[in-house]
């Protein structure tokens, strides 16, 4: 386990920025162009891939396997249309390192969420994801136009949720994740947990220093 924790974060480390932007960084013009940033960005930035993987496994295990994730959908493109309006969440890498760590240490557990939970905690960290996922678009020198936007809203609530079912499934139908307490449901609540904790680490590696220096 402690291998692919590893490989895991060391995989994250090596991701270049521009990997979180599937346009490389170019001017989005049409819809088909939202669309496609929307679909790559989600996948390519292994942070959020990794939660939405830990929350469709911990969704599987609640009454609402469905719901509980388009409640996360439905934040993330709240916290997306925040950001485009330049209303920005604060902490948000922050944040997102925490729910990587809340969400995979939940699994990890082998404990189940109640669905009210389920639904607050995941929508919570959405708003967070989404406002991350709103810096591509609020930074675009000229804005967005309307088409971009919402091809862009499009492709990010389609994939995530698509994900998160999928990762759902595979946990149950190929991992044989009948129930939370199954081991290999835990072992990847161990790897999401552990990219979390990666993440804060190096998050507070910079004030930590600098309090060292100073």
């Amino acid at each position: 386990m402690k291998k692919y924790i590893t490989i895991a974060a060391a995989t994250l480390a090596a991701t270049p920025a521009l990997a979180h932007h599937p346009m490389a960084g170019q001017p989005m013009d049409t819809f088909v162009q939202g669309l496609l940033s929307g679909v790559g960005h989600p996948v390519l930035g292994f942070d959020h891939l990794f939660f939405v993987i830990a929350m469709g496994v911990a969704a599987l295990f609640t009454t609402r396997r469905l719901m509980a994730p388009a409640a996360y959908v439905a934040a993330m493109l709240a916290g997306c249309g925040l950001m485009y309006a330049g209303i920005a969440m604060p902490v948000k890498e922050a944040m997102i390192a925490v729910s990587l760590l809340a969400v995979g240490g939940i699994v990890l557990s082998g404990r189940t969420l109640g669905a009210g939970t389920a639904v607050a905690l995941f929508a919570a960290f959405g708003l967070f994801h989404g406002s991350a996922f709103g810096d591509s678009i609020a930074a675009q020198e000229g804005g967005v136009n309307a088409a971009v936007l919402s091809g862009y809203l499009i492709g990010l609530g389609v994939i995530q949720y698509a994900v998160a079912i999928a990762a759902g499934w595979a946990a149950e139908k190929l991992l044989g994740a009948t129930e939370a307490a199954s081991v290999n449901a835990r072992l990847v609540g161990a790897m999401v947990a552990g990219v979390g904790v990666f993440l804060c680490l190096e998050i507070a590696e910079g004030p930590l220093v600098g309090m060292i220096a100073g």
